[in-house]
């Protein structure tokens, strides 16, 4: 087993490096890695509907889709991550959580916390999440990639704000996440511990439970072909977000013109449909506004773009491009 202590921080290039590791290295796998301020959605979930957009966008939180099913989570620095990347003969282990889970759980019995699995793939101390877990099996290659989030000492403010979003606007056949209460590891600990010394501990104890565990870092090569996978699939708006499944969206706003309201339907991330409604004036008919944003990607940037092209304040009585752009999202 190849153990990996990975030290980026760079959610694109770390969502990257899971993929490549289970395409690229037939050995088993266990790394450790962690993200700066990031939303990892699941594969098939829509991600707008997952996320708090605005609070986002203030705080340059960069949204990433990943390979497994499952809910949105947020990660920070306080946050440590393990993946294990496990080959299988014949059939796959079908998700089974518990088997991946249980090295973690070993861990915290060791720091006299008495943590236990629940549910389809949480891990709870006292009743309250510290940690969610997602699979993907790779058939071609029979190989499945299990990962989880630890939080040990994280902004349980931030996760909560970051997330927080009207389930009321959303209407789509994607699965969205289960909010639950979470706590952090570290406040449940008899004993002093930083982060760092429980990551170490984490890996002693992999080291320790796998006879084959051999330690390995990254080659020049293995970077190189890792960003090649985050610069083209990772960090791009096409994955991340025009990936999702169909879905409606109903938004209101109040501007000094009157109160808009937009319904629309987006497919593979492009805009199909789209109404304008509201008690606003116009200075014109407004389906040229309508009509030119059908085909659209449904992102902040090519909405504003586009009404800002077809001039849309001179169509809505007192109500800017900016304003109505936010009625989209």
């Amino acid at each position: 087993m190849l153990c990996i202590d990975n030290t980026s921080t760079e959610p694109y290039f770390n969502q990257a490096t899971e993929e490549y590791l289970l395409k690229n290295k037939m050995q088993d796998v266990f790394m450790l890695w962690r993200n700066n301020n990031a939303i990892i959605v699941g594969k098939h979930q829509n991600t707008l509907a997952e996320i708090n957009a605005e609070y986002v966008k203030e705080r340059e939180i960069k949204v990433v889709r990943r390979l497994t099913g499952g809910g949105a989570v947020f990660h920070d620095m306080g946050n440590l991550n393990f993946t294990f990347i496990m080959g299988f003969n014949n059939q796959p282990d079908k998700l089974d959580f518990q088997k991946y889970t249980e090295p973690i759980i070993e861990v915290l019995q060791k720091l006299d916390i008495n943590a236990e699995f629940t549910g389809r793939n949480d891990l709870l101390i006292e009743g309250l999440k510290f940690s969610g877990n997602a699979e993907h099996i790779d058939h071609k290659n029979k190989r499945v990639l299990h990962h989880g989030t630890l939080l040990f000492a994280s902004e349980i403010k931030d996760i909560s704000d970051a997330l927080k979003v009207n389930p009321l606007k959303y209407q789509g056949k994607a699965r969205q996440s289960v909010r639950s209460r979470v706590t952090n590891i570290s406040s449940h600990l008899k004993q002093e511990l930083t982060a760092e010394e429980f990551r170490k501990m984490v890996m002693d104890h992999i080291v320790e439970r796998y006879p084959d565990a051999t330690p390995y870092e990254f080659s020049a090569e293995d970077k190189l072909q890792i960003q090649k996978i985050a610069d083209e699939k990772y960090s791009q708006w096409q994955w991340n977000f025009g990936y999702s499944p169909k879905y409606g969206l109903k938004k209101g706003i109040k501007a000094e013109g009157g109160h808009v309201e937009v319904h629309l339907n987006v497919d593979k991330g492009l805009i199909e449909d789209v109404k304008i409604y509201g008690d606003f004036f116009v200075h014109r008919d407004i389906e040229p506004v309508e009509q030119a944003l059908v085909g659209k990607e449904h992102r902040h940037e090519v909405v504003l773009e586009t009404l800002r092209a077809i001039e849309s304040s001179k169509y809505f009585s007192n109500i800017t491009e900016e304003e109505l752009t936010e009625a989209f999202f």
